[in-house]
């Protein structure tokens, strides 16, 4: 399939699929990815169902809606976990190892080789230059993406209700989004359980769908051994490391120092990311904060701002914005080198990072995935998945606003629709916002901006060009209009 062309397609079915992919064929196709992986997981999960829906037709819109409502529950970078959750399907936990890795792999070694850059010299200008362009870009690809997943997801009143609602509470009330999430699966699953005790005319449908039920033989027929053996092996991948830190010539007590945060920097380096892992629900954003206050005034890894450096070289980068946290693991080794050369030590620092946050999202794949494809058939939970498929258009239509709004203003700040008066001391009071939305300082508008974003749209919308040919001229374009003011 050529690059700069597309596949005018309509909705994929299980009948329109083509035939399975070699394993060399689907590598290919997922070291492709990887590599052009740009724009957060609203771009990711755009290029995936872009190639391997309606290009590649490997999978129905179906089973790859019904994956990223699983992913989109879990902690960790939900793009990744797609990823290796189709490579599963496709060719089991060989699948979804290189589908996982590739995804990562190259966002990795151009983190490392930025991280490095920026420790050494301390200057983000041209990536930020080169990345100008490819914003507008993505932002031109994400909102297709937005179109045609509305059109798909989006099957009856109900849904629309569930995604507008989403997009509400994450815009306006600003909810966390697995919050958002939650409470449309468990939306879903009970109007499924209230139409069937309460509408005789749909009653008798509800066993046609109750293929599997979820119970005790549901259990059993997901091997629950094999699958303590999968948790039991990843946990023990996950911490391997650890291993690796015992060997290095520092504190005797190693493990009481990783866990306490201590001397060994590699220890609590490994230790903060493994627990960060388990806790970022809603992908980088989400701890970003915590991360730069904890890496600068706990653990003095960072210099004040620099946690925004380090988010602008991630947006540069393939991959996971979650990439950020190996910027920070990098500062820290550099800058903490425990009898190591420092870039030897960022390398090392980065690479602890980076296996702590994304071992997990195999752990949670590997082990997860089956049960989640034995219960497709489940009445209750192919409705709550459904729900959280609407409710997953919600999330990137808040998703695409908020990139949108940053790529094309240079200012955006909130504007309070609601809040409540509240006392805090003494006869002192204070407003706390309870609702908002984002809101642009409108004289702060990025002409040139806007100008490659409509150049994006004129090719993907009118000459439907693919996504390299779209990136690559959106950068070119992007480096042309700075270099030229």
């Amino acid at each position: 399939m050529a690059w700069g062309k597309e596949i005018v397609s309509e909705t994929v079915l299980a009948d329109d699929l083509a035939p399975s992919p070699s394993l060399g064929e689907a590598t290919r196709v997922w070291a492709r990815i990887g590599v052009l992986s740009f724009g957060g997981p609203a771009g990711q999960i755009a290029l995936m169902h872009r190639m391997l829906v309606e290009e590649k037709r490997w999978v129905d819109e179906e089973r790859f809606l019904h994956a990223l409502s699983y992913c989109m529950l879990l902690p960790g970078p939900e793009a990744q976990q797609l990823a290796t959750y189709i490579g599963w399907l496709l060719h089991g936990v060989r699948g979804g190892l290189i589908a996982g890795l590739l995804f990562i792999l190259p966002g990795f070694a151009v983190i490392l080789a930025l991280s490095s850059f920026y420790a050494l010299f301390h200057d983000t200008s041209l990536l930020t230059t080169v990345f100008f362009g490819i914003k507008a870009g993505v932002l031109a690809i994400v909102l297709q993406a937005l179109i045609r997943l509305s059109g798909r997801a989006l099957k009856t009143r109900f849904h629309v209700a569930v995604a507008i609602a989403s997009f509400v509470l994450l815009f306006v009330v600003d909810l966390p989004f697995p919050l958002v999430v939650l409470l449309a699966g468990i939306t879903g699953y009970g109007r499924v359980l209230y139409r069937a005790y309460h509408d005789d005319h749909w009653r008798p449908r509800l066993p046609r769908f109750a293929t599997a039920g979820i119970g005790i033989g549901v259990l059993r027929s997901a091997r629950v051994r094999s699958t303590i053996v999968t948790i039991l092996c990843w946990l023990v991948i996950w911490q391997a490391p650890l291993l690796l830190i015992q060997n290095i010539d520092g504190p005797k007590d190693i493990i009481a120092e990783t866990l306490s945060g201590g001397t060994n920097v590699f220890g609590a380096i490994f230790s903060f990311f493994s627990r960060m892992a388990i806790v970022t629900f809603g992908g980088a954003y989400a701890v970003l904060a915590y991360v730069a206050q904890t890496a600068v005034q706990h653990y003095a890894w960072l210099r004040p701002g620099e946690m925004l450096d380090g988010l602008a070289l991630a947006e540069t980068t393939p991959g996971p914005l979650v990439l950020v946290l190996c910027f920070v693991g990098f500062m820290a080794g550099f800058r903490n080198p425990f009898g190591f050369d420092p870039l030897t030590a960022g390398f090392l620092g980065a690479s602890l990072a980076a296996w702590a946050t994304f071992a997990p999202s195999f752990l949670f794949i590997f082990a997860g995935a089956p049960y989640i494809e034995r219960l497709r058939g489940h009445a209750g939970l192919s409705a709550a998945l459904a729900a959280i498929t609407a409710a997953i258009v919600g999330v990137i239509a808040n998703l695409s606003l908020w990139f949108g709004l940053h790529v094309l203003f240079a200012d955006v700040g909130r504007l309070i629709l609601l809040s409540h008066r509240v006392k805090i001391e003494g006869s002192d009071y204070a407003n706390v916002p309870i609702a908002g939305i984002a809101w642009p300082a409108w004289v702060t508008l990025d002409v040139s901006a806007l100008l490659l974003f409509i150049l994006a749209i004129v090719l993907v919308f009118r000459h439907r060009a693919g996504i390299a040919t779209v990136l690559s001229v959106s950068a070119l374009a992007g480096c042309l209009l700075r270099f030229a003011g």
